[in-house]
C-alpha cells in the first residue's frame, strides 16, 4: 500500500461503487506493490477519438455561426455524419479493444518488457466480482488467470476496502502467471 493512504469507504450495497473501488485497489497493487509502470495508451486512444468527435462538432458549430443555416447545410450534414461515425468507432473501440480493461501496466524484467492487463466485470444483480489478469509477453504469447469471488471477500462490514486481501489475491494471480514461464 502506498504511503499513508486512507482506506477507501463505500456504500457496500452499491455494486458499481464496490467494483470501481476494488478496481482502484488492484491498480494500486499493480503500480505500487508490484512495481509496474502504468501505461495510458489504451485510454489515450479513447481520448483521441473523443477529441476528434468534439473537434468535428466544434467545426460544425463555428461554420454554422459564420455561414448561417442555408449556406452551411452541406458542412453540417458532413459534420453530423462524421460525428455519428466517430461515435460508432468509439463504441467498437471500447467494446472490442478495451474489453473492460481498467489498468495496463508494464514491467521491465531484464531486457524484456512484459505487459499486464487487468479487467473486471460484474454481472447484473450479482455479488460476484470477476477479475481477469492477462500477461502479454514480447514474444506474442498471452497467458491469463482469473478469480471470481464475492464482494464480501474484499470489503468489510463497514464498507471499507481491505487492501491486504486485494493485494493477496492479485499477488497470487501475478505469481501464478509469472511462474508459468519459468516452468516451461
Amino acid at each position: 500500500m502506498t504511503e499513508s493512504t486512507e482506506p477507501v469507504k463505500i456504500n457496500k450495497w452499491d455494486g458499481a461503487a464496490a467494483k470501481n473501488a476494488i478496481d482502484d485497489a488492484i491498480r494500486e497493487v499493480l503500480t505500487g506493490d508490484l512495481k509496474c509502470k502504468e501505461s495510458f495508451a489504451l485510454i489515450d486512444g479513447r481520448l483521441f477519438l473523443c477529441a476528434l468527435a468534439v473537434g468535428v462538432a466544434l467545426y460544425a458549430l463555428l461554420w454554422d455561426y459564420l455561414y448561417p443555416f442555408p449556406q452551411s447545410r452541406l458542412v453540417l450534414i458532413i459534420c453530423v455524419s462524421s460525428y455519428f461515425v466517430l461515435m460508432g468507432i468509439l463504441t467498437l473501440y471500447t467494446t472490442f479493444k478495451e474489453k473492460g480493461i481498467f489498468v495496463v501496466a508494464k514491467e521491465k524484467v531484464g531486457n524484456v518488457t512484459r505487459v499486464w492487463e487487468a479487467s473486471s466485470y460484474v454481472k447484473k444483480h450479482d455479488d460476484k466480482y470477476n477479475l481477469v489478469l492477462v500477461l502479454r509477453e514480447p514474444s506474442g504469447k498471452t497467458r491469463e488467470a482469473s478469480i471470481n469471488k464475492t464482494f464480501a471477500n474484499y470489503i468489510d462490514s463497514n464498507g471499507t476496502i481491505v487492501q491486504n486481501l486485494v493485494a493477496s489475491e492479485v499477488t497470487k494471480l501475478y505469481n501464478s502467471l509469472s511462474s508459468e514461464k519459468k516452468e516451461k
